[in-house]
C-alpha cells in the first residue's frame, strides 16, 4: 500500500490498482501549501470544511474504486458536533491491511469506534489541536487504537499550517518511536516495523 501526503490532511492512497484521495483542500485554504491538481478513482471528504472538502479538485477515473470503506461517524469537536459539526473517519481495507483517516476528529472515539478502529494497519491522525484533537488527546487515541503504524496530520510546521495550531514536536515530543522520512511517500507492508512516521510535504 502506497501513500502520498499532500500537506494538512491530504493523503493519496494506493492499493490494488485503485487509488483513494482524503480530505483534498481548495486553492488558498492552508498556508504554506500548493493547489491541489490530483487525479484518483475515488475521493472522500470527512466534513465540508474548505481545507478538507475540495473533492472538484480530484479527477476522478471513472472506473470507480472496489476497495472496502467503513465509514464511522464522529464530532469535529468535543461539544457533539455544536462548535463544528460532524465528522467521518474512514477505515480503507486494502491488500490484506486496514488504514484509518480520521479527518478533523475532535474528541476520544466512543468505545465502539475505538473497537472498530483497534490494531489498524496504519492510522492518520491530527495533532494540532485548536480545531482537532491536541497532541495529547491524539497520543492517547493512537495508543487506545494500537495502530502499527501512526502518521501524524493537520499540524503547523514553519510557513505550513494554520498560526493557531500546534507544532509537530508537541505530538512527537510525545512518542518514543519516531521516524522522519525525507520524502511525502510511504509504503506500508505486512512487515513495516512499529513506528510514528514523520513525512516531508512536497518532496
Amino acid at each position: 500500500m502506497k501513500l502520498i501526503w499532500h500537506g494538512h490532511s491530504c493523503f493519496q492512497v494506493e492499493a490494488e490498482g485503485y487509488s483513494v484521495v482524503f480530505d483534498p483542500y481548495s486553492d488558498g485554504s492552508v498556508p504554506g501549501l500548493a493547489p491541489l491538481r490530483l487525479t484518483a478513482d475515488a475521493v472522500f471528504c470527512s466534513h465540508g470544511h474548505g481545507d478538507h472538502n475540495a473533492a472538484d479538485l480530484v479527477t476522478l477515473t471513472g472506473r470507480g474504486c472496489p476497495l472496502r470503506i467503513e465509514e464511522i461517524s464522529s464530532f469535529h469537536d468535543d461539544k457533539m458536533g455544536l462548535l463544528r459539526g460532524k465528522n467521518t473517519i474512514r477505515i480503507l481495507h486494502g491488500e490484506g491491511m486496514r488504514l484509518a483517516h480520521l479527518g478533523d476528529l475532535g474528541h476520544m472515539p466512543s468505545k465502539k469506534a475505538l473497537l472498530s478502529l483497534g490494531g489498524v494497519d496504519c492510522l492518520l491522525i491530527p495533532v494540532g489541536g485548536h480545531f482537532t484533537i491536541d497532541a495529547k488527546t491524539a497520543k492517547a487515541v493512537a495508543d487506545a487504537i494500537g495502530a502499527r503504524v501512526v502518521i501524524p496530520m493537520h499540524y503547523r510546521l514553519g510557513g505550513m499550517g494554520y498560526d493557531v495550531i500546534g507544532t509537530l514536536d508537541a505530538y512527537t515530543g510525545l512518542c518514543t518511536d519516531v521516524r522522519t522520512y525525507d520524502s511525502d511517500t510511504f509504503i506500508l507492508g505486512a512487515d513495516t516495523p512499529a513506528q510514528t512516521a514523520v513525512l516531508t510535504y512536497g518532496k
